[in-house]
């Protein structure tokens, strides 16, 4: 049995699957309906929508199976999203990566596998819609077809998760999306005893941006911003847009003193954003900075809250130091 290689993009993957909130949740009729179909139209006594998630296999939908998940190390759809085509294998016994898989070699038995590679709009292969049976054999040209088909419509319902995870205007995380990411992020940091820190933004003078230059000048700020944040915070920190000009990053094992380094790189990318763009107005912001602590913030929401306060204190400050009215 040769276990699956870790696909390149697998940082980006896991955080698109794990935005979308769909893990271990309860059966929906849009993607049993597929698998119901699959297994009708291809005779097969197993069809699954099939998630490959850091360890294991997670099934949204599964008909003809009993069980709910496997491991990633034995599973036939970890193979399949390192392809961009089908992933087909006639007789496992044939096959030297599957033969002495035990779930080949033990229940369901399977015989023969047909996985389509399930993909959301950023790239990421998530999963697969896969057909299972317990004897060989294979697909011809038109039944390929029919396989792609069904796995683009259930692609399809996997994107329109996506899209309900995603800010529409700079395409980082919506409130939602960096929610499911973060307390994701804070639990491996609780279980591993590593810091965080909360970083949450507010961008200075902004409705004057948009009643002097229109709203969408005001869009085109939103969106500058959300490229220095990138530019500037690390890939694995997480990223969101809270709504209007509230913005938060969650920086997983970083200390006190690399997270006040992140903030003082972010003002000066933001200085050459502001210098190179010659918008007529400058974005700036004020930021609430709270290190994660597990025995007071049991969850991202009381994090949120508390890092909100602790920018509204620095705005403050801010305007009393520029000798504005708060």
């Amino acid at each position: 049995m040769l276990v699956p290689p870790i696909p390149a993009n697998e940082s980006t993957r896991l955080n698109t699957l794990r935005t979308l909130s769909i893990l271990d949740t309860p059966a929906e009729e849009r993607f049993d309906r597929l698998t119901r179909l699959a297994r009708r139209i291809f005779g097969v006594p197993i069809a699954l929508v099939s998630l490959v998630d850091e360890n294991r296999q997670w099934f949204k939908s599964c008909v003809g199976l009993d069980a709910s998940e496997t491991s990633r190390d034995v599973s036939f759809c970890a193979h399949a999203i390192l392809h961009d085509d089908i992933l087909m294998v006639p007789d496992t016994l044939m096959d030297e990566r599957f033969q002495d898989n035990p779930l080949v070699t033990g229940e369901p038995g399977i015989r023969f596998y047909a996985g389509c590679p399930l993909t959301v709009p950023n790239g990421s292969k998530l999963g697969t819609l896969c057909l299972i049976d317990v004897k060989p054999r294979g697909l011809d040209e038109e039944d390929r077809a029919l396989l792609h088909d069904l796995g683009r419509m259930a692609g399809e319902e996997l994107a329109a998760v996506q899209l309900a995870t995603l800010d529409p205007l700079t395409q980082l995380s919506n409130r939602r999306g960096f929610e499911a990411l973060s307390q994701h992020a804070l639990n491996v940091c609780k279980r591993m005893s590593r810091p965080a820190s909360l970083l949450f933004f507010d961008l200075n003078d902004f409705k004057a941006i948009n009643d002097t230059y229109g709203h969408a000048e005001g869009d085109r700020a939103l969106v500058g911003f959300a490229e220095v944040l990138r530019d500037a915070l690390r890939e694995s920190d997480v990223i969101g847009r809270l709504g209007g000009d509230e913005f938060v990053a969650l920086l997983t094992d970083s200390n006190i003193a690399e997270t006040a380094a992140v903030t003082r790189r972010l003002h000066e990318q933001l200085a050459a954003h502001n210098s190179a763009a010659q918008r007529g107005y400058e974005i700036r912001f004020s930021v609430g900075q709270i290190e994660y602590d597990p025995q007071d913030h049991a969850s991202i929401a009381e994090l949120l809250a508390a890092a909100d306060a602790a920018m509204y204190v620095n705005k403050r400050a801010s305007k009393a130091q520029a000798g504005q009215r708060v």
